[in-house]
């Protein structure tokens, strides 16, 4: 982050605004509604400034320049003015007192920056480009708006209402905020946006009532976090993200994911790299259970599928053998989501009319894979995790019968923003590769289908001198 956004609580306090026009107005209307005492620099005042004096008594004119004893005892500063000269000495006397101080329109003078607010009270959403693009946060805000009902304000108040009688009903932290979970996501939300407060209000107290302070069920939730790119999670991936208590995660989950997850939720990473394992798979089985057992809801946060290559059925069985209750959420795999962002269909009428997909982890310097099935004419070979062993993979395939000219292709990254694309041949592949070292993930497609790869991509991937569309033909 560039900024890193907080709530200033300046009630009461007194703020300084250097200049006198339009711009200035409108920082003063906004400091008045954060109930601050405002006082004003600036020679000369626009007649909706003095008519703005004239209604409110917390607002104090001085009809001079500034200077920087102006800055005593202020909790903050904003230069409006229109004189360069200005606004640069009012930001270094601020730096210099240590003073919040925004200049309009000028990031490299600001210590903090004014965002675009959504104001629902006591809600309030702020939304920042950090002085990039103001106009694309405004944009940004009027989306919330639509999504943001002006009723969340009075969910809020509600909240305030009964915080004190919710924290004596419910001893255990985790059941007070699913209690206000159920409460803020079902009906008693709905009378609220329907206007019908006294509903509204005998549901939440006969709710409060009726609940119990048993010790918490834990949960784990089993969640496919898809290949990398984040817009490709599912709706219940996301709502489940943000429930968690704890979220264990492996080495495919991208940092931009995780991002997602709630933000007060413990993190656990359990990744695995070829020949070092943070936890062994059976340990990551029972710290799943024993967590579950504290009564945590646990997010076992998985790149890709949990059940394509992503042992998610040796989790849940054993969380089945402890009677844990889980869910699984399927997650977009790495072959379906990558060859797509490739412009590599796995199947198509022409070329391709099966698919299938395989791990390519070396064993003694051997894959243990049924060749001969594999190396079937109008089939397309998805290999995972085979970076490594691809020198190998090619030659048994070529030795099993696929032509060495027939199209290879190994991705890097798919679907994020440094997705690589190499095209060649079984033949040619392992050198291609030698000549443009990767980072993994990687993801290796056999078959007729990466000839497609010229026509059909069209994700901004990171393009190759060697090796890529326009390396290597295609017989």
């Amino acid at each position: 982050m560039d900024y890193l956004p907080v709530f200033l609580n300046i009630k009461q306090r007194d703020c300084l605004v250097v200049g006198g026009g339009e711009i200035a107005v409108r920082k003063i209307r906004l400091l008045l509604r954060a109930h601050a005492r405002i006082h004003v620099v600036s020679p000369a005042i626009s007649e909706e400034l003095s008519n703005l004096l004239l209604q409110s008594p917390v607002i104090t004119h001085t009809a001079e320049s500034f200077r920087p004893d102006h800055l005593q005892d202020r909790a903050l500063a904003i230069a409006a003015t229109n004189d360069h000269e200005v606004n640069r000495a009012v930001s270094a006397a601020a730096r210099k007192a240590g003073i919040p101080v925004n200049v309009v329109d000028n990031p490299d003078l600001c210590t903090f920056i004014m965002p675009s607010i959504l104001d629902r009270s006591p809600i309030i959403v702020a939304v920042s480009s950090g002085g990039t693009s103001p106009i694309l946060a405004r944009l940004l805000r009027s989306r919330l708006e639509a999504l943001i009902p002006s009723a969340y304000g009075r969910l809020a108040e509600y909240a305030a209402r009964f915080r004190d009688k919710v924290r004596q009903r419910f001893i255990h932290q985790e059941n007070r905020r699913f209690f206000w979970e159920r409460m803020l996501q079902g009906p008693f939300a709905e009378m609220v946006f329907a206007g019908r407060d006294q509903a509204a209000q005998d549901y939440l107290s006969e709710a409060l009532e009726n609940s119990t302070d048993q010790f918490p069920t834990g949960e784990v939730y089993l969640v496919g976090a898809g290949p990398g790119d984040p817009d490709l999670l599912t709706f219940r991936a996301m709502r489940l993200m943000q429930q968690a208590d704890v979220v264990i995660y492996d080495r495919l989950v991208s940092p931009a994911i995780l991002d997602m997850v709630r933000q007060d939720a413990t993190r656990i990473y359990v990744g695995k790299v070829r020949n070092q394992h943070t936890l062994p798979q059976t340990s990551i089985n029972e710290l799943l259970v024993k967590l579950a057992q504290e009564g945590k809801h646990v997010l076992r946060l998985k790149g890709g599928d949990p059940f394509i290559f992503g042992r998610g059925g040796e989790e849940i069985e054993t969380l089945s053998q402890h009677h844990i209750p889980f869910q699984v959420v399927p997650g977009i795999t790495a072959a379906s989501g990558v060859a797509s962002y490739a412009g590599i269909p796995l199947t198509h009428r022409d070329h391709a009319q099966s698919c299938v997909f395989v791990t390519g982890h070396l064993k003694d310097n051997t894959i243990q894979l049924d060749w001969p099935a594999l190396a079937r004419p109008n089939q397309t070979i998805v290999v995972y995790m085979g970076l490594l062993g691809v020198t190998e993979l090619c030659r048994q395939l070529i030795a099993h019968g696929l032509q060495a000219t027939t199209p290879a292709a190994i991705v890097q990254q798919g679907t994020t923003p440094n997705q690589r694309v190499l095209t060649g041949t079984l033949e040619t592949l392992p050198d291609i590769i030698q000549q443009n070292p990767l980072k993994p993930p990687t993801l290796i497609i056999v078959g007729n289908v990466v000839k497609l790869h010229q026509k059909l991509a069209w994700f901004n991937s990171i393009s190759e001198p060697m090796g890529t569309s326009s390396g290597p033909g295609y017989p």
